[in-house]
């Protein structure tokens, strides 16, 4: 009956640079914990929040000091009250998850009481230069959406190099705080244009309260401004769709109450990561099946995968997660 708890690092170097608003990622490092129990094991990963300032070593902190209260009957709600949200949290319930899902004998679908369907992510488009992200466009022909970073330099001029390339794609811009409120204002029309259908946190976290009572000719969703649940209701005052990501929400327990609240309030919903392997994934997985805009291509970026990996067609459909990768 004992449960014992692992904490390992794990770090996955990307294909390329990958550059957002104000920072770059050449890898994606990771914590993993892995539970054991009665011979059954879960795992989960996380990548922490970096605009938290989360990293490797304080995720791991975090962890190595709630270990000596592990029960061999913990619970997700007890997970809730041991650490806050954010990517420690997330490792360990999604490995609980993944626990409880094995000794159960019935997977993580039947344990839900979910069907399953089949996901189509977006692919993501890094910050670059209007031809470079135009290239990166052409590298996938077939997906029905792409996910394009952008910042507050020549914004129009890298969509309407990326629309010429792919001019029957649905682009979500993701400006990842780097607008203000007067660039909305200038740029949100002609991005409508240019085939945005969605427009992912565009005025700084703690600096949107412009945004209550405004109409935006496109859909703003809620990324950085709504990390869990305690920050929803500010947030559905302001945004038509909450994107849910692990990491920031803590957990999948966490991810499906936030779900239940947009739901209720006929919210749109986004499902996010923060890079990864499949197996930061595979939990999001359950997210995605409520969502209208499923950004789960973390893998895509990484040199190399986990065993078991989730699968990407050209179209950009993942196959469901099996049960050896999680769940």
């Amino acid at each position: 009956m004992n449960l014992d708890m692992k904490v390992e690092k794990h770090a996955f170097p990307l294909k390329a640079p990958f550059v957002i608003t104000g920072y770059t990622f050449t890898a994606s490092e990771t914590v993993r914990v892995v539970l054991e129990q009665d011979g059954f094991v879960g795992r989960g990963e996380a990548n922490g929040v970096y605009y938290k300032n989360e990293s490797v070593a304080s995720m791991v902190n975090q962890l190595e000091a709630i270990k000596h209260n592990l029960t061999p009957t913990l619970t997700h709600d007890m997970i809730q009250t041991m650490l806050p949200s954010g990517g420690a949290r997330n490792a360990l319930d999604c490995a609980l998850w993944d626990l409880n899902a094995k000794k159960s004998g019935r997977g993580i679908w039947g344990l839900l009481n979910i069907k399953p369907k089949s996901l189509v992510t977006v692919s993501t488009i890094g910050i670059g230069t209007p031809e470079e992200m135009a290239k990166v466009a052409r590298k996938f022909p077939t997906y029905r959406h792409l996910k394009v970073k952008l910042d507050r330099d020549n914004p129009i001029g890298r969509l309407e190099a990326i629309h010429a390339a792919r001019p029957d794609a649905g682009l979500i811009v993701d400006v990842n705080q780097g607008w203000s409120f007067e660039e909305l204002l200038e740029y949100a029309p002609a991005a409508k244009k240019l085939g945005v259908v969605m427009l992912e946190q565009p005025l700084p976290r703690g600096g949107d309260e412009q945004l209550e009572g405004f109409v935006s000719p496109i859909p703003l969703g809620a990324d950085e401004s709504c990390l869990d649940t305690s920050e929803y209701e500010a947030a559905a005052r302001r945004y038509d769709v909450i994107n849910i990501k692990l990491d920031k929400c803590g957990g999948l327990t966490e991810g499906l109450k936030l779900v239940e609240l947009a739901r209720r309030d006929g919210k749109g919903l986004m499902v996010g990561n923060m890079t990864g392997s499949s197996l930061s994934m595979a939990p999001s997985y359950i997210i995605g099946q409520y969502c209208q805009y499923i950004d789960i291509d973390g893998p895509l970026l990484i040199k190399h995968d986990v065993d078991h990996a989730l699968d990407y067609d050209a179209t950009g459909q993942v196959s469901i997660p099996s049960s050896a990768l999680w769940g």
